[in-house]
């Protein structure tokens, strides 16, 4: 299930998400939770050993600050214990990714 740092913090990235996009759909796929804005795909978060990635879809074209990885259609963070996510930063790169998504 994870350590307790892992599921607090996967628990605010999913309000998070909850409150960025308004009546996001999300399922479990792969074991992990996946949130879909109008049948397209929006964010995951991915639980490791010893992080969790937040991963954010749909971000060709959006800036990104150090600390992100992946190609330029899609971008995640991996937050480790003791780290401090941005929420605000989070929740503003996942509006940009999802505004075009009809």
């Amino acid at each position: 299930m994870g350590t307790p740092w892992q599921i607090e913090l996967s628990n605010r990235l999913r309000e998070m998400v909850h409150q960025t996009i308004p009546m996001v759909e999300e399922r479990i796929q792969y074991k992990k939770p996946h949130f879909l804005k109008n049948g397209h795909y929006a964010a995951v978060i991915s639980p490791s050993k010893n992080a969790i990635a937040f991963m954010i879809m749909n971000a060709k074209g959006l800036e990104f600050l150090k600390g992100f990885e992946g190609p330029e259609e899609r971008k995640w963070i991996k937050i480790k214990e003791g780290d401090t996510p941005d929420y605000t930063l989070l929740s503003t790169l996942l509006t940009q990714a999802t505004e075009s998504l009809q």
